[in-house]
């Protein structure tokens, strides 16, 4: 039987996390992702998890990352302010390979911007805001349900390749209320992290294995581990002979594209074959599925590129989808920053058009259709 139910976007990542076994969230509120915080508060005390509201974003993100290196898988959500804030410690994360799930409703910006308009600011923040070579995962949905599915899947990815995990959707898709029957929505088989085992002796925590991913240690469990955000050897203590350090970051980097196959996500909607694809994220995807609709029934042939997984980029699935486009639209809430990924793997002979838009509301599939039958005209 159908159990139908009306639920929001926020509401869904948080009952997403804890169907994921996230059982600890450390926070600040802060619009537009406050309602995540709000069932987390609620929805954690029932499954003997812990919610903390800290004092800032700093505090926040050090506190997930604490409950994490203390074996409990763990979250954080914010908006493009705290986002900003939280880059410290989220590349403590990456460098120290700490599991830890960061959710980024985004909002308006830059500085304070606007704290109850959509944007897709973020983008490159996700990818660069903390310094250094650091390995990221980006994940992207575009509906309620998806914002439920792939929150569990950050939890996977993290927990089995310890790194920070980020689950980024605008203010639009955290605030829609969508009809979904989660009894019926496949669920991320979520897979947890490795945990060490063998000889205490000859144990090394950061030791380079067949996948790249180390076993972890676990306090209590008999084994030493020296954790440091300096760079450091195999042993986990500080290093800057240029060969321990060069292979410390490459191993952290690999680890990434060693598993794209399981990291990556992406939906190709009727790009074979099609003079225009549009490559679209988040709310934006949305619209541009409408666009392409729309397009079709005046015999232009349209396809949608969707990357639910942003970072690392599908940089062989997009080439596959546009090989046969004349045209990539890349519309974005945004001055147009996937936009210069997405030139760098396009042929030549493509033509490769921003659609941007950073006024608070989103992009509508009439702009894209304009934009699309502009060019086709010339």
């Amino acid at each position: 039987m159908s159990k139908l139910t009306n639920l929001q976007g926020n509401k869904a990542c948080a009952l997403g996390a804890i169907k994921a076994g996230c059982r600890f969230y450390a926070g600040y509120p802060i619009t537009p992702s406050s309602e995540i915080a709000e069932a987390m508060a609620r929805e954690l005390p029932l499954v003997d998890g812990t919610f903390i509201q800290m004092e800032d974003e700093l505090a926040s993100m050090a506190a997930v990352v604490g409950a994490s290196a203390g074996g409990v898988m763990s979250m954080t959500a914010t908006s493009g302010p705290g986002f900003s804030l939280k880059q410290e410690n989220i590349g403590f994360a990456a460098m120290t390979e700490i599991p830890c799930v960061i959710i980024n409703v985004m909002r308006g910006g830059p500085s304070t911007g606007m704290p109850t308009r959509p944007a897709q600011g973020d983008i490159m923040q996700a990818r660069w805001g903390t310094h250094g070579d650091h390995p990221v995962i980006a994940l992207t949905p575009w509906s309620v349900e998806e914002v439920y599915v792939e929150t569990q899947r950050a939890f996977s990815l993290s927990e089995s390749l310890r790194t920070p995990v980020v689950v980024m959707f605008d203010e639009s898709i955290a605030h829609l209320i969508e009809s979904v029957d989660l009894s019926s929505v496949a669920s991320a088989s979520i897979i947890t992290r490795k945990k060490a085992v063998g000889s205490v002796e000859t144990f090394k925590p950061y030791a380079i294995t067949e996948d790249l991913v180390p076993p972890m240690v676990c306090p209590g469990d008999g084994f030493r581990s020296h954790t440091t955000g300096l760079t450091h050897g195999e042993d986990g203590f500080p290093t800057q002979e240029p060969e321990a350090a060069q292979s410390a970051v490459k191993r952290l980097l690999d680890k990434i594209e060693v598993n794209r196959e399981k990291i990556e996500k992406f939906e190709a909607i009727d790009c074979d074959d099609s003079d225009v694809v549009i490559a679209a994220y988040g709310i934006t995807a949305r619209a541009a599925s409408y666009a392409r609709e729309q397009l079709e029934t005046m015999g232009i042939r349209c396809g949608v590129f969707r990357p639910l997984t942003l970072w690392p980029f599908p940089e062989e699935a997009f080439k596959s989808a546009v090989q046969s486009a004349k045209l990539v639209l890349v519309p974005e809430m945004n001055a147009g920053q996937l936009l210069t990924e997405l030139e760098r793997l396009a042929t030549p002979t493509q033509s490769v058009l921003g659609l941007n838009k950073f006024d608070g509301e989103p992009i509508d599939p009439n702009a894209m259709i304009k934009k699309i039958r502009e060019f086709l005209d010339e």
